[in-house]
């Protein structure tokens, strides 16, 4: 049993210590002022983070094997200090989760509503008779359009091939906003709530560490 409990105790140790390596990697490039830089390290405790909750779990029993009847052991004051700061540094990161998420949905909104100005505007033009025509040599040198066809049937398949084209736009506008919206579920749920589940976690742990 103690070679076993060693083995768990040092197992669980190797697991938070590549959630620290994986830290001060980032932390060595200090980049404070880049918010991309925090977001990347928030991002890194997040994905991280289970590793080492599940390697303080370990650790938490590998030193209740040892010691059973003990409640506070210099290993468990340690889990304990570990999860704390682990939970407070999964709280701390949550507005900036929050932040990303606020930039890149506007950022998302702006593109579509670049994208529907333009189909708005295209749609606009598309009655216009000079389009019309451009469109009509276009397709005649393409070969789209045969040179002895009757004018109106000439501006009929220029118009159906814009009616065409401005659908195209709009099925990828929405697509975009299906995009969008799915993206922000992700970073909502896959994100923020990820951050409280995991700072809840390891705040139960540290109370169980020592308790």
């Amino acid at each position: 049993m103690g070679r076993f409990s060693t083995l768990l105790r040092w197992l669980g140790l190797t697991l938070v210590l590549l959630l620290g390596l994986q830290i001060l990697a980032l932390l060595a490039v200090n980049g404070w002022s880049e918010e991309s830089f925090t977001q990347m390290l928030v991002e890194r405790l997040v994905n991280q983070s289970p590793m080492a909750l599940v390697g303080l779990l370990l650790m938490l029993f590998g030193s209740r094997l040892d010691h059973p009847e003990a409640r506070q052991t210099p290993l468990r004051w340690v889990v304990c200090g570990l999860s704390a700061l682990l939970a407070i540094c999964l709280l701390l990161s949550i507005p900036v989760t929050i932040s990303s998420d606020r930039t890149l949905t506007a950022q998302a909104d702006q593109e579509l509503t670049t994208k529907q100005g333009q189909i708005a505007m295209a749609r606009s033009q598309s009655k216009n008779p000079q389009v019309i025509d451009q469109v009509i040599q276009h397709g005649e040198r393409a070969g789209q359009i045969p040179l002895e066809a009757p004018a109106e049937q000439k501006k009929q398949v220029a118009t159906r091939f814009i009616e065409t084209q401005l659908k195209q736009a709009e099925n990828q506008v929405k697509q975009a906003e299906r995009a969008r919206d799915l993206a922000k579920n992700q970073r909502t749920i896959g994100g923020t709530g990820t951050n409280l589940v995991l700072a809840i976690a390891f705040t139960l742990l540290a109370l169980a560490s020592v308790l």
